[in-house]
Order: structure tokens, then sequence, then C-alpha cells
């Protein structure tokens, strides 16, 4: 029994892959993401988490005003060697042309990840830390708290680049930033 040999896009160039290279790269599997260099390959996704993302989704596109726009798994080029892919994110109109496969930082409104068993570490620390040093003004992490939908709600500070924590939400969302927002999250256990 012998081993199919690694496909060559596979082997990272010298200095670790580019944020270009997920445009580039024959056979990339989908929902790749660059993070500090390094590909990083979608597993399989929980029903809580596709469900989770599809109400968010809908919920944020009723809700966002006619200047924004409402993409799901759509990467930020946040540096040379960052390219990673929020579950959600909510971006300026003007920059949201069919053909783009990526947005800048300054596009984006809100970025929300869906935090997933395999990548927690990831959804939880790394990729909220690499959106606040991008300047990303809001930033949502969801997860299932004992079965129950569950938003932390970020805001950026400024003047530390950081995120601070602004609510918990677990039945209701309802907020004024970055916009207009008013979501019951128990509306996810009817679908």
């Amino acid at each position: 029994m012998s081993a199919e040999p690694l496909p060559d896009w596979l082997r990272p160039p010298p200095g670790g892959f580019t944020a270009d290279d997920l445009d580039r790269l024959p056979d990339l599997p989908p929902h790749t993401e660059l993070i500090d260099g390094s590909l990083v390959f979608e597993s399989p996704q929980t029903a809580f988490h596709s469900i989770a993302v599809d109400f968010l989704t809908g919920k944020l596109r009723r809700s966002a005003p006619a200047s924004l726009r409402v993409r799901r798994e759509m990467t930020i080029t946040l540096g040379p060697r960052q390219r990673p892919e929020p579950d959600i994110v909510v971006v300026d109109a003007a920059a949201s042309g069919m053909d783009r496969t990526t947005y800048e930082p300054e596009d984006v409104v809100l970025a929300v990840e869906v935090v997933a068993a395999e990548s927690q570490e990831r959804d939880r620390k790394r990729k909220p830390q690499l959106y606040a040093e991008a300047g990303i003004r809001h930033f949502w992490r969801v997860e299932n708290i004992d079965g129950r939908l569950t938003v932390y709600v970020h805001e950026l500070d400024p003047a530390t680049r950081t995120y601070t924590v602004t609510g918990i939400h677990h039945d209701q969302l309802k907020l004024t930033v970055p916009f207009g927002i008013d979501i019951d999250l128990t509306e996810i256990d009817q679908l």
C-alpha cells in the first residue's frame, strides 16, 4: 500500500504562503484560509454551525441599511500573510462587486465567527486579534452554550487596537451599532 504523493501546492514556498496565493493555487479546497502564512483547511461543520451562519446571515440582511451588504464565507486580506475567512462579514456596498474574492479591512463593518470545535483557538483568539489589529471596528463571536445560540459582541478600542466585550447575548440581540439590530436569538430553535 503506497501513499499518494502530496500535491505540489501543499508545500509552502520559502517564507510561507501569501494572500495572493489563495487565488492562484490550483485545486485548493474551498474555504481555505491563510493565517500567519499557513494554509488552514475547513473541517466538516456541525449542524449548529451551519444553522447559526444561515440564521444570522438572514437576520443581518434584513437589518442592514442600504449602504451595507452581508456576505458569508468571504476572505479579508489583512496583510501579505493573513487572509482569514469569517463566517459572515458586513461590508460597505461600494466594495461588494460580484467578481471579488476578498475584501480589504477598511471595507468591513462587522466580522462574525461561529466557533467550531476544531477551530476554537483561531476563532476565539487569533482571528479576533488579527481583525482588531487591522482596524475592523465590530466583531461577534457566536457559540453554542448549552444548546443556546450565544453572541459575544466586541467593539474595537482604537487606542489599543484590541476588542472589548460590550455584551453577551443569549435570547435577544438588540444593538444600535454598527447599525440598528434586533434579533430574537431563540428563533434559531425553529430551524
